[in-house]
């Protein structure tokens, strides 16, 4: 239930100066630069910023650091459009129908889409969170490493469900990655994998792996090009137009409004987030739609799902950390990191006693997606001159600073590497029409599905037995089945009708 006099204190807290709402916009051009280059995440930014905040008050710490997430939410989708590299990896999803809009000269539409969607999502997300902070937080506390493995386990499915025909291709190309994300040191000590190499010994790094993945395995496909984009006409920058995507994202209220729960929801699990999200998210817009054959070449509605789920999940975890103290992923550790300099401890007790503080954290976080859409709109007006550059200096110039990006992150060999060998082992997925996405997925997800099944084992005594006592548990393996026999079953159903209706009709 809200607290009418904690929200007048909270109006007071944000509006009575500008001190607040000082280190906003600055924190919406870091997370938009940040996200929008491959390689650097939201929580680097954050991480890197962190000890500005020393020198402001609690309030205002979490504002500048809120708006790095909220404008990071949005900036992977940037590259992700304009390259297929996502540049966050919650951005995966859109890939799938943001990169064909590009080429066939829609960047400008796909843009402003995705800065539409992301700024629904952000805004959903905390309505739900300035509404249900607490029977939020009481839910989340109902899920055991069963559940969050099973949630983990969906996620990496989804990828084979928008195969179509091949789903056999997307399930292989996800147990893939998820082989290889368990090389390594793993949740149980135990060192699989490394064939006696000390560099193996902390796991593939995964960011370095998604850049190979997308990024370089696409540029070796495009060197013969001579454009991204190849019509001339279709490279031409147009404001009007990316406005015209942004006005497009609200033709699709049932799809912003299905990726907006869906990202919230799952945002509020503790180390899921974003990452399977924007996965759920899609596939089940996929799954509904009935042009559900033209997702995967630039479809509009994937786009729109995709980046309204990775930003509704902001809200999520935002809520885990106000009202548990859990992080619910690499930003929000940041965050967790700010409230311990603050001496300040999340918990049922932090929303209980500072009521005020958290209605403003979530106010704030409302005005943050007003400034989101104009400061978004200048941002990505600029960027989408990429489009204009010959890829004969696109592709070297996006290769060199992708395996320096790579060194700079792990300081040492092993990143360049493994850019070029997930980039080699890209391109021949790509080749065999294999998803690039389910390895990907597979690699960011698999030590989190290890680390949760070891749990549930270590929980139940290895009894199966266990699970009938977890109703959660079971009713997310059922969704799993549904998603994953759904779509094959309802064809084979259909055309089992079709057939027999044909044969009654030519009967005499």
């Amino acid at each position: 239930m809200i607290d009418s006099h904690a929200l007048g204190q909270a109006l007071a807290l944000l509006f009575s100066s500008l001190a607040p709402w000082m280190v906003v916009i600055p924190g919406l051009i870091i997370g938009l630069v940040f996200a929008a280059v491959p390689g650097l995440q939201i929580s680097t930014a954050m991480a890197v910023f962190l000890p500005a905040t020393l020198f402001m008050d609690f309030l205002q710490a979490m504002l500048f650091l809120t708006a790095i997430f909220t404008a990071g939410s949005f900036g992977g989708s940037v590259s992700a459009i304009l390259m297929n590299i996502p540049g966050t990896s919650s951005c995966v999803a859109t890939t799938f129908d943001g990169y064909p809009m590009a080429r066939r000269g829609e960047h400008n539409e796909a843009l402003g889409l995705a800065l539409g969607a992301s700024c629904f999502g952000v805004a959903m997300g905390y309505l739900i969170l300035f509404v249900l902070v607490e029977p939020l937080s009481t839910a989340v506390l109902k899920l055991g490493p069963s559940e969050m493995f099973v949630v983990v386990l969906w996620g990496l499915t989804l990828i084979a469900t928008l195969r179509g025909r091949y789903m056999a291709r997307g399930i292989l190309a996800g147990v893939f990655g998820l082989l290889i994300a368990t090389i390594g040191m793993g949740a149980s000590s135990a060192i699989r994998g490394t064939m006696g190499s000390p560099y193996l010994l902390d796991g593939i790094p995964w960011v370095p792996g998604l850049i190979g993945l997308f990024a370089a395995s696409e540029l070796f496909n495009l060197v013969e090009k001579p454009y991204l984009v190849e019509s001339e006409e279709a490279r031409r920058l147009s404001f009007r137009r990316i406005f015209k995507g942004f006005a497009m994202t609200f033709r699709y209220p049932g799809v912003l409004l299905r990726g907006g729960l869906i990202g919230t929801l799952i945002g509020a699990v503790p180390g899921v987030g974003s990452s399977v999200a924007n996965l759920v998210s899609y596939a089940e817009t996929r799954r509904r739609a009935p042009d559900a054959e033209t997702f995967g070449t630039g479809n509009p509605k994937g786009v729109v799902a995709a980046e309204s789920a990775n930003s509704s999940a902001e809200g999520g975890s935002i809520g885990t950390l106000l009202a548990l103290g859990l992080p619910g992923g690499g930003g929000t550790a940041v965050m967790m990191a700010a409230f311990m300099m603050h001496n300040i401890t999340g918990g049922p007790r932090f929303i209980r006693e500072q009521t005020d503080i958290v209605y403003a954290i979530i106010i704030g976080n409302f005005v943050q997606v007003i400034l989101l859409v104009g400061v978004g709109l200048v941002f990505i007006h600029f960027l989408s001159a990429i489009v204009k550059v010959p890829l004969r200096f696109l592709v070297p110039s996006v290769l060199v600073l992708s395996t320096l990006g790579a060194y700079a992150l792990e300081g040492s060999i092993v990143g360049p590497l493994t850019v070029w060998v997930f980039g080699g082992f890209g391109w021949l997925l790509r080749r065999f029409d294999y998803p690039v996405a389910g390895t990907a997925v597979g690699l960011i997800l698999g030590k989190m599905a290890e680390g949760e099944l070891l749990r549930t084992w270590q929980v139940s005594g290895g009894d199966p037995g266990y699970l009938l006592d977890r109703p959660i548990t079971l009713l997310f393996f059922g969704l799993l089945l549904v998603s994953l026999f759904w779509e094959p079953l309802k064809a084979r159903l259909f055309s089992g009708r079709r057939g027999g209706a044909a044969s009654h009709d030519a009967a005499p």
